[in-house]
């Protein structure tokens, strides 16, 4: 449980804020490039030119780049895949095209946003240091943001780049799959998994970013909440009491397989794979940021806050939203928790009568 109390609003009142906070300065050297709300805040935030949604535009003078890969919101895909061509193709094409452009304009320095997903999640899952391998079985969107990451770096060549990983972004207009989770009326949990949540706050992602580009920071660097230097996290049960849900506990054969049978069929719009990030821990150490001087201004508990908020009267189950008499009748059936076991535990129970 975070040790700052779930009723506090910043990880330190009394501190300084986080480098980069406070009135924003425009940036004509910078450009965001990138779809969605994550892209927007940053665009915002950072005072950055250009790079508005659907076809970016390069400011001149702009000599560095934010690039956002649009899976690392973990949110429905906002690259559609034209006929014949998988979605993964045609986001691995449009981060190829945004590096490519940023050297062909002279960029001096580019920072990729993407998520830490792509160092997987297990039970017992070590805290994740920034030089840390990724996920070898890595599927789903964790998959998609590798070869995204991958594809950049190719195009980009030579230019000095940094890769900022955050853990579960949330904040205002913040829509992702992981952020929908907290839309059922249950909280599932898997046996043995151990979930803990740290959770960032898209305004100290964009602090963090802004120390990478002051910094001309390279390579990889993990961003999460921290208190006191340490990853700032919230237990299962935490969360439930604060989110007013209750938990629902399945064996992981139970919540994935089903998770796997509803997905094969359409009713769930990511593979087995993704549930992992929402069953078990994938907390990050930020240690590369906060040795450069970042230091979050949102507390775990003051963003599950954000996030409640943000998510308040919708129903979804598994990232699908429902709505009306969906919603309604999802919600009497114990909604997520309905749709990932509760068939397969009632088939288990017949079976030791």
């Amino acid at each position: 449980m975070s040790e700052g109390g779930v009723r506090s609003r910043r990880s330190d009142p009394g501190s300084a804020a986080s480098p980069g906070a406070g009135p924003v300065e425009a940036r004509p050297d910078v450009v965001v490039v990138g779809h969605g709300q994550v892209a927007r805040a940053l665009r915002d935030g950072l005072g950055a030119l250009g790079g508005h949604d659907g076809e970016p535009t390069w400011p001149d003078g702009a000599r560095r780049a934010v690039l956002v890969v649009p899976a690392g919101e973990f949110g429905p895909p906002r690259v559609r895949a034209e006929p014949g061509v998988s979605a993964r193709d045609r986001l691995v094409e449009e981060a190829r095209r945004a590096g490519e452009e940023a050297r062909a304009r002279g960029a001096e320095h580019v920072v990729v946003v993407t998520s830490a997903a792509v160092h997987g999640a297990a039970p017992g899952r070590p805290v994740i240091d920034d030089d840390a391998p990724t996920s070898a079985a890595a599927d789903g969107f964790a998959a998609d943001l590798l070869a995204a990451e991958e594809a950049v770096r190719a195009a980009l060549g030579p230019v000095p780049s940094a890769v900022v990983r955050p853990a579960v972004v949330v904040g205002p207009g913040i829509d992702t799959i992981l952020t929908r989770h907290f839309e059922a009326p249950r909280l599932l949990t898997v046996r043995g998994g151990d979930r803990t949540w740290q959770l960032l706050h898209v305004e100290d992602l964009v602090g963090a970013v802004r120390v990478v580009l002051d910094a001309r920071l390279e390579g990889v660097l993990t961003a999460g909440a921290v208190r006191d230097g340490r990853p700032d996290v919230l237990d299962s049960e935490t969360v439930a009491t604060v989110a007013g849900m209750r938990t629902v506990q399945l064996p992981a054969v139970t919540a994935f397989g089903a998770a796997e049978r509803l997905h094969r069929v359409g009713a769930l719009p990511s593979p087995a794979s993704d549930l992992a990030f929402v069953v078990y821990p994938w907390t990050v150490s930020a240690s590369r940021l906060q040795d450069a001087g970042w230091s979050p201004t949102w507390s775990g508990a003051a963003a599950l806050e954000v996030l409640l908020d943000q998510v308040r009267g919708r129903v979804g189950v598994g990232g699908r939203r429902f709505g009306g008499r969906d919603a309604a009748a999802l919600g009497a059936a114990g909604a997520a928790v309905a749709v990932l076991g509760t068939a397969a535990v009632w088939r288990q129970a017949r079976s030791r009568r």
